[in-house]
């Protein structure tokens, strides 16, 4: 996995540890990898998914043998648990595919015990770099503008972008990459984010959890993980960090 999928499975390993082994949800699973590292690990952990069009995520979940079992296909938007199911509710760079944030907060809050926690994962829309198909701005730009085609596939040219292999041209990668992008993501800023999660849940960003991790991840990087939870640094480490990478929320359901 990831690094960004450890950091997830880390915190819902010691969240469990610390509540009595409370189930967990990775909304918007996928493939199902979380799930199955959850399972090994211990956990009691199920994932759910919509499997929109623009993933072949879902022909790999059932080929693993999760569909229908440790993972339950969403339908209109309805997880098929009960209400005050999971202790703990994960979701990994999904927000920003998703066309109702309200609604999904909404469905999330059902299916959480009171006192239970999210821990979310994704970009704003200010964040500099988009993340699905590599190119810096390209989610900033007008949809269907000249302009964006043609920087999209100078920039895709010159080298940069992910998944080169699925376009025969730099052109045709553009047109296609764009076009997923304006088909399945969301970009929403940080206010409208904040105003969401707000209705639903007390909220904290702790993108400087997720820095750390990365940087102890990394052999030798203890030095530079250390200076950057100083005071001084952590604050800028964390506005840096929003507008390369994502958000990392914590979001706590009342007690009740």
């Amino acid at each position: 996995m990831d690094v960004t999928n450890r950091y997830v499975l880390d915190f819902a390993v010691r969240y469990a540890r610390e509540h009595a082994a409370a189930r967990v949800l990775d909304y918007g699973c996928g493939a199902g990898r979380l799930v199955q590292a959850g399972l090994a690990a211990g956990l009691a952990i199920s994932g759910a998914d919509v499997y929109y069009g623009g993933s072949k995520t879902r022909a790999e979940a059932e080929q693993a043998g999760f569909l229908g079992s440790a993972i339950r296909e969403m339908r209109d938007g309805r997880l098929d648990f009960a209400d005050e199911t999971f202790g703990l509710v994960v979701n990994n760079q999904v927000m920003e595919h998703v066309e109702d944030l309200d609604a999904v907060l909404s469905e999330i809050h059902r299916v959480l015990r009171p006192g239970g926690t999210v821990l979310s994962v994704f970009p704003s829309r200010d964040v500099f770099r988009e993340g699905h198909i590599g190119i810096p701005f390209a989610h900033w730009m007008t949809q269907g503008s000249r302009r964006r085609l043609l920087y999209t596939w100078g920039l895709r040219s010159l080298g940069l972008g992910t998944w080169k292999q699925e376009a025969p041209t730099c052109r045709q990668w553009a047109v296609d990459k764009l076009a997923w992008i304006d088909t399945y993501t969301r970009y929403r800023s940080r206010r409208e984010i904040g105003a969401c999660y707000d209705k639903y849940f007390s909220n904290e960003l702790r993108e400087s959890d997720y820095i750390r991790y990365r940087l102890l991840a990394q052999p030798g990087r203890e030095t530079l993980a250390r200076l950057a939870a100083l005071p001084g640094i952590a604050p800028v480490a964390r506005a840096i960090f929003r507008k390369l990478a994502f958000l990392v929320i914590v979001s706590k359901k009342a007690a009740g």
